[in-house]
């Protein structure tokens, strides 16, 4: 008994005792953890992955390196996941044509299925957002109270978080040094999404802990409104508040002014 109680007490006993403490607990989480339903690697085939480096060496090796490791020209693309390469590649904004403070929307060059082997194998490079499941994209319809509720909710997030740069209406609006927020009219849910995760350019990135995904999913619903949303009140002149209502008054308002006033002396004299 005196022996077995020694053994009991000896000082390494309390360090092994941790050890099998973290192993075990570490292990537990590993398997009962949630998983992040964006962050979650993707499985891709092997062939997919070859494909993707191979148009990447030919069409993004020069501005990122052959190893996507960036370059002065380009920065690396080790963890931005397969979300950013299929919005970046996916609107036209890359592959770049030249050097410019901003990578504007244009003529996609590559069709889904090489977007695909492009984003698997950045994806291969590190861990980093996945691209979208389609229920978080899946525009919730107006009718029902519920549905309008959670398109009204999604409304005020984005007047919260994205309205001082996309516009209250998604129409977009300068920003300091030449950039631009883009016009979101016409974006598909899954780009909108993407760039949430991704935060393309100068946008903040809005993860699962600050947007959960149902919550992207009603700032979609709520964009997607807004396009769909008849206007009552006459022209919108894009949307852009004071500025667009302004120049209509300089320009029509007063050129019809000016043409009274000299319509008015004319007929005077």
């Amino acid at each position: 008994m005196n022996a077995l109680a020694a053994r009991r007490r000896h000082p390494a006993a309390i360090a092994v005792l941790l050890l099998l403490g973290l192993l075990v607990t570490g292990g537990a989480y590993s398997f009962l953890a949630p998983k992040d339903a964006n962050a979650a690697a993707t499985t891709v085939a092997a062939d997919d992955v070859a494909k993707g480096k191979d148009l990447f060496i030919a069409n993004c090796a020069s501005c990122h390196g052959v190893a996507a490791q960036g370059t002065k020209s380009g920065p690396s693309l080790v963890g931005v996941g397969a979300a950013s390469v299929d919005f970046q590649v996916g609107t036209g904004r890359m592959p770049l044509a030249g050097p410019n403070i901003q990578a504007p929307q244009n003529k996609v060059k590559f069709d889904d299925t090489q977007i695909a082997a492009l984003a698997a194998y950045v994806a291969s490079l590190g861990p980093g957002p996945s691209v979208p499941e389609d229920k978080y994209t899946t525009v919730i319809q107006p009718g029902t109270p519920e549905n309008n509720k959670a398109i009204a909710e999604g409304g005020q997030i984005f007047r919260v978080n994205c309205a001082m740069c996309h516009n209250f209406a998604g129409a977009g609006g300068a920003l300091t040094r030449g950039k631009f927020a883009p016009a979101l009219e016409g974006t598909t849910p899954k780009h909108i999404y993407e760039a949430m995760v991704t935060g393309p350019q100068s946008m903040p990135v809005f993860n699962d802990m600050n947007l959960t995904p149902e919550a992207k999913q009603k700032v979609i619903s709520y964009l997607k409104a807004q396009e769909n949303e008849t206007n009552v009140g006459g022209l919108t002149l894009g949307n852009l508040g004071p500025v667009s209502e302004g120049l209509f008054a300089w320009v029509f308002a007063l050129g019809i002014l000016i043409g009274c006033a000299v319509w008015l002396g004319k007929k005077a004299a």
